[in-house]
């Protein structure tokens, strides 16, 4: 069997910058341990997977080594290829998905999430997890599936240098550590070992927990954030109720084909 096979960097400024996602469109669900096994060989932070479902798509995503119930930024490479190679005359594709109805319309260059916003609560974080980023945060919160860690400044999140085996130990998917930016809104890092995604370069779910924190603390519904990963990466975040909107570009870098 050959299957179409797509890597697209998002939420990408350039090629080579941002989060690179494999896309394998599919007609009919493969086994789940088959997807598991590509996204492994991929070995991406993860590779999603999309069937044809009632007038739109449904959506499943694969770390290396777990399936997850949301991803940005596989969610948007997934959009771009569906407008450059199986709907170009379309402007707006829903996918259907673990974490309800997902959409993505075109604006312009870039491409526009509409996600769930995710809730934090205060918390008292495991100290193992503040042992392991090395710096004590100034206030400590948990979402639906991430710890939400904040800094004073920008410096302190770009400096951190965190034991990954340690944080492999933390009870969540993620961590994510935010602090507000110096040419942006906000900043923020996203540490994901538990789920084999040791640091992921730009993170769209994260920023479903970081937006609604952050519209609150700058009293501002339209942000701008930045993802300090190597890679780096820019997004447009607007909260619209109980909804996050996340815009970023994508920059196509390989087509193919695989065979199994």
């Amino acid at each position: 069997m050959e299957l179409r096979i797509y890597q697209v960097d998002a939420f990408a400024e350039r090629l080579f910058g941002g989060n690179p996602a494999a896309v394998c469109p599919l007609d009919a669900w493969l086994p789940d341990d088959v997807m598991q096994q590509i996204a492994a060989e991929n070995n991406l932070a993860e590779t999603a997977f999309y069937v044809p479902a009632d007038g739109g798509f449904q959506i499943r995503w694969f770390t290396p080594t777990v399936e997850v119930d949301l991803c940005g930024h596989a969610t948007l490479a997934s959009a771009h290829v569906v407008f450059a190679h199986d709907r170009p005359k379309d402007d707006v594709v829903e996918f259907a998905s673990k974490s309800g109805l997902l959409k993505v319309k075109r604006e312009g260059e870039l491409l526009v999430l509409d996600f769930p916003a995710d809730t934090v609560e205060p918390v008292t974080v495991p100290q193992m997890l503040i042992d392991a980023l090395g710096r004590e945060p100034i206030e400590t919160y948990k979402g639906k599936t991430d710890y939400l860690l904040v800094y004073g400044v920008e410096e302190h999140v770009a400096g951190l240098t965190p034991d990954l085996c340690d944080l492999a130990m933390v009870p969540a998917r993620g961590i994510i550590v935010t602090a507000p930016g110096r040419e942006v809104d906000f900043v923020s890092r996203f540490f994901a070992p538990q789920v084999g995604v040791p640091e992921d370069p730009v993170t769209g779910s994260a920023h479903t927990t970081l937006t609604p924190y952050w519209s609150a603390r700058l009293g501002k519904r339209e942000l701008s954030a930045m993802q300090l990963s190597k890679r780096q990466g820019r997004l447009r975040c607007r909260l619209a109720g109980n909804r996050v909107e996340i815009a970023g570009r994508a920059v196509p870098y390989l087509s193919g084909t695989i065979s199994i």
